[in-house]
């Protein structure tokens, strides 16, 4: 009888491919590195192999949701804002789920209208939101002296979503990001 006909020889094989399929299922992970505290905030080096990010994140508020500013080599005068809400289940594909307005307000500070990006990554399970707003400086400004971020995004006419975010240590978290970023 050929090897390939083995009953041991079909449950390698297919082990093999379940191995491989649910290799390829899962998100990509950073190893993150470098975590000092700054009051609700913490800055951190994200990296996978030789890609660095650097990011100041704030997640006390929420025990399934984190807001952060993210940097990368290269960029550092780029910052990108985004909110990562876990939905409790890794998701099957990668996509963007909808493009809805936003507004970010800190304190009784400027109302800073934009676009929210809201998307998923296959095999991670996370529901990220990207905010692109035209005054972000601005905002930043606000954010390191301020108390509080509140958080708007429409995902229907009459439909909004509503976020808080201590904005403690918010200053010295995007200071050591920074600072990180350019070498």
């Amino acid at each position: 009888m050929p090897l390939i006909f083995t009953p041991i020889f079909r449950i390698i094989a297919t082990l093999t491919g379940l191995i491989s399929l649910i290799t390829t299922v899962h998100a990509v992970q950073f190893n993150v590195a470098e975590v000092e505290r700054h009051g609700a905030w913490q800055s951190m080096t994200l990296s996978l192999g030789e890609e660095r990010l650097y990011r100041a994140l704030e997640g006390d508020n929420y025990a399934d949701a984190h807001f952060s500013v993210n940097v990368s080599p290269g960029a550092c005068e780029a910052p990108w804002l985004e909110l990562r809400v876990d939905l409790g289940e890794h998701q099957p594909e990668s996509q963007v789920v909808n493009l809805v307005p936003a507004d970010l307000r800190v304190d009784e500070q400027t109302i800073h209208s934009g676009q929210a990006e809201f998307r998923t990554e296959r095999g991670d399970s996370g529901f990220y939101v990207r905010f692109d707003l035209p005054a972000q400086p601005l905002l930043f400004d606000e954010m390191r002296r301020g108390e509080i971020l509140r958080l708007r995004m429409m995902r229907g006419p009459d439909d909004p979503w509503f976020m808080v975010f201590a904005l403690d240590g918010a200053g010295e978290a995007m200071d050591r990001m920074a600072q990180a970023c350019r070498p």
